[in-house]
Parts: C-alpha cells; sequence; structure tokens
C-alpha cells in the first residue's frame, strides 16, 4: 500500500516499527521477511517490506531492528487480575477443586481491600504486557472497581472487567448479595464503566457462572448485555459439581438449562467447560460462542481435561476456542505464550494424535480468537492496515530462538515470554527493554510483597509449604 503526501513525498507518522519477520495474522497469513508496520495516532496504516515503507514514511519514533519478531498482542480470555495475583502460590498444589475454590481461593479473595485490588491488577497487567499480552477479558473476582480501572489506566493494557457476581452462595460475607443488590451491581457498572481509559477498558456482563447464579440472575444478565451492547463471561463445568448441581436441581445439565433461558449467543466467553457432554458441546457451536480453555489450570487442580475434554470437538463444532492463564494459584503465571505451548500439546498426547492443535492453530486461538472473543475482531488480533497498533517485539538473540528456522513453531514451542523485548498499545510503548514505561516496577514489587503477605496474614489460612524455612 502507498500513502504519500505527494509524489516523491514521504508522509510522516508517529512510529514504524521494523524486524526480521512480521508475522501479521491477516487472513493468508502471511509472515513478511524484513518487514515493518506503520503507525499513525494509534493505528496501522502500512505493513509491508522495510525498504519500502522506509521510501514512503518518516516516523518520528522507530524501532525493533534485524534481530526481532514482530507479532500482534495476544489476548488472554481468562485471567483474574485481583484476588489471586498477590496470593500467587499460597494454596497447596495437592488440593481437589472444591476445597481449592471455596476453603482457599474465595476466603483470600474476601480480605482484600482497595488498595490491594488495585496493586494486584497492575500487577497482574505488568506480568501480561511483559510476555506480550496486550488485551485481556477478567474472570470477574473485582469488588473496587474504580480503583482497578484507575491502576489498569496507567499501565496502558487493554481489557474488558466485571466485578464478581452471584446471588446464591451464602459466604463470604463480603460477597452475600441478593439476586436484586447483584443486578443492581452489575447494571451500575456497565452504566459507569462501559468505557475508559479512550476505551482501552471497559465492563462486560461478568457472572461468577458454576451453580451460584439464580435463574433470574441469569436472565437479567442477558438483558443488561443486550442493553450495553456488552459480551457476557462466567465459569462452568471445571469440575463434576456444576453439571451434578444443575442435574439435581432443574434436570438438565448446565449448557441445556442456559440455552433453555436465552442466555446463549455468540458474545457468551465460557471459561472451562472441561465436564461436558456432546449434546452441550453442540449447542455451544451452534451458537458460535467462545470457550476459554485454560490448560495450566486444567492439570494442576486435575480437571481430567486430556481424558474427557472435548476441546478438539468444540473446534469441529464451531466453537471459537480460545485461551486463559486464570489465577495465579490455579496456573501462578499469567505468561499466554506458555499457556498456548500447552494447548498445542495436551491433546496431541491426550489423543495420541500429532495432528491436534497444530502450533499455527494454537497461535491464532492466542490471537484472532481472542480478539473475536471479546468483539475486537476489527480493531486487534493481527497486524493489518486499520486496526489498532497492539503489537510485540520478541528479541531473537536469546538461545531459545537460534538458529531461527520456523517462526510459529518457535513462537509456540520454543519461546515464552521472557523474550518480549518491546510492546506497543494503541501505538503507544508500554514495554520496552523488558521493562515497563509507565510505572516503577520496583515500587511495585516491594508493595506487592507487603501486601501479599498483609493479605494471607488478615485471612487466617494456614502455611502449607512442605519445606521448612531456616
Amino acid at each position: 500500500m502507498s500513502d504519500t503526501t505527494g509524489s516523491g513525498e514521504t508522509r510522516t507518522i508517529d512510529l514504524m516499527i521494523d524486524a526480521w519477520y512480521v508475522v501479521t495474522m491477516n487472513e493468508t497469513r502471511d509472515i513478511i521477511q524484513h518487514g515493518s508496520i506503520a503507525v499513525d495516532d494509534g493505528v496501522i496504516v502500512d505493513v509491508g517490506k522495510t525498504d519500502d515503507l522506509a521510501s514512503r514514511y518518516t516516523p518520528t519514533r522507530r524501532l525493533g531492528g534485524e534481530r526481532f519478531v514482530l507479532t500482534p498482542g495476544m489476548v488472554n480470555t481468562h485471567i483474574h487480575i485481583t484476588g489471586e495475583p498477590l496470593t500467587r502460590g499460597y494454596v497447596p498444589d495437592d488440593t481437589p477443586f472444591e476445597e481449592n475454590v471455596f476453603v482457599w481461593l474465595t476466603n483470600l479473595y474476601a480480605v482484600y481491600d482497595a488498595a490491594d485490588e488495585r496493586c494486584s491488577a497492575q500487577l497482574a497487567a505488568t506480568e501480561m504486557l511483559r510476555s506480550g499480552t496486550t488485551t485481556f477479558l477478567e474472570a470477574g473476582t473485582i469488588r473496587f472497581l474504580d480503583e482497578v480501572i484507575d491502576g489498569l489506566t496507567e499501565t496502558g493494557i487493554r481489557g474488558r472487567l466485571g466485578s464478581w457476581i452471584w446471588d446464591l452462595p451464602p459466604v463470604p460475607d463480603v460477597y452475600r448479595q441478593t439476586t436484586d443488590e447483584a443486578i443492581a451491581r452489575m447494571d451500575d457498572q456497565l452504566t459507569r464503566h462501559r468505557t475508559a481509559a479512550d476505551g482501552r477498558l471497559g465492563t462486560w456482563a461478568t457472572l461468577v457462572g458454576h451453580t451460584a447464579c439464580s435463574d433470574p440472575l441469569w436472565k437479567a444478565t442477558r438483558e443488561l448485555a443486550d442493553q450495553h451492547d456488552v459480551g457476557v463471561s462466567f465459569h462452568m463445568s471445571p469440575a463434576k459439581a456444576d453439571p451434578d448441581g444443575f442435574i439435581a436441581e432443574f434436570g438438565q445439565r448446565p449448557i441445556e438449562h442456559l440455552e433453555e433461558l436465552g442466555v446463549l449467543r455468540e458474545d457468551c466467553a465460557i471459561t472451562h467447560c472441561v465436564h461436558v457432554d456432546d449434546r452441550e458441546v453442540g449447542i455451544m457451536g451452534g451458537h458460535g460462542l467462545t470457550v476459554a480453555h485454560c490448560p495450566t489450570t486444567a492439570l494442576k487442580v486435575s480437571y481430567g481435561v486430556t481424558q474427557i475434554g472435548k476441546m478438539p470437538e468444540m473446534v469441529q463444532q464451531g466453537v471459537n476456542l480460545t485461551i486463559g492463564t486464570d489465577g495465579n494459584n490455579a496456573s501462578n503465571y499469567s505468561d499466554l505464550m506458555r499457556a498456548t505451548y500447552l494447548v498445542a500439546g495436551l491433546f496431541k498426547d491426550g489423543r495420541m494424535d500429532p495432528h491436534m492443535f497444530p502450533a499455527e492453530k494454537a497461535y491464532e486461538m492466542a490471537t484472532l480468537g481472542g480478539a473475536k472473543a471479546i468483539g475486537l475482531q476489527d480493531q486487534i488480533g493481527s497486524l493489518e492496515v486499520g486496526k489498532r497498533a497492539d503489537a510485540v517485539l520478541h528479541d531473537t538473540d536469546r538461545p531459545e530462538w537460534r538458529p531461527l528456522l520456523n517462526v510459529i513453531n518457535q513462537l509456540v514451542w520454543s519461546a515464552d515470554g521472557r523474550g518480549v523485548h518491546t510492546v506497543v498499545v494503541d501505538g503507544r510503548v508500554v514495554v520496552e527493554d523488558g521493562h515497563m514505561t509507565m510505572i516503577d516496577e520496583d515500587a511495585l514489587w516491594r508493595e506487592a510483597q507487603l501486601r501479599g503477605r498483609a493479605i494471607v496474614n488478615r485471612s487466617g489460612l494456614p502455611d502449607k509449604a512442605k519445606y521448612p524455612i531456616i
């Protein structure tokens, strides 16, 4: 594409990013050797060979170079940015699902105050950005939404958030909500925070899900999502407790019941869905909705995903299967590159079929699939003209990158977020030389340590570390 101010003249733009290889993720999945993208006012205005773009544009700033691979920013479709980042690893890794959630996690979440949640959100955003994730869909563990949005705005990340909303469980007390209170809370957050941070942040109709929501709350959530033109997200069926609970209460499995209630649409993003049957997969595929697959959580909390998971069938049936990292006591990291590696491998082994989830498919799930899940497929997920400039430079002067012979194979199977050098969101550099540009990292590390220790002390939950500290 040629975009000049006149014959023989160049156009002045904000930014040009150069790379050894540009992974566009466009319709034909072109990888441009010795390529660049041109960025102006936060938008990609040109993509092509470096020499061609250099002849057409005069950038105010130029990044990258011959040792870098340039990719779109990844999209994490399920992460708890509050509740767990400040208690990372405190929950023992030998707890079954019900104990993990209802003994440990909900009680840790309950003792966070507003400043804790703000710090937690910044810590999660920092880890995501520094490992190449530019957009996220929050799992719904926030009480102090104003403070969290303020903290996230400072980091420069893009995301969609939602409060922890349910109406059935009576404990912990701090989360107790009547149905009317839960509906009012959701309406309030969608009204006040539909968009924030120049559109980078905003709220969704986010429920806890599981067996924690009444039918009136499910229906009201659908209505509010339609009214505010946002998506719906919730957890469902990581373990047997959810289908067993729905069958006992309604005589139907969860996805069947939500279908009957009219909740399910293409704008739904459902997390986990390990314990689902073929009929449920067919219903989800029929709506073309999203399932956020969290592979590390499934392994650590022993969901049985490789034994009974139907992720390959979901893709075959038309489900938009994406990738999430979940909470930091279920996967302990927020590096989506590590989770993408697992997605590429789990079902190869589980089905004893090397054709399951090739690297190219896994990487599509982490970029284009995530963008579609959040309804931003026209804005992010690929490096194409007209899209927002969310881009990542991976440094290949590292042992895991050399020799570089197959870019996508090595992005998924060799590299991880530690090789990320520079990250751009909306045309703004938010990570440079591996470090955040908009917040004080050293101060964040100190604050996170102090707050994390105070949170576990207030929770009263025991330290279950098995090795003695002398």
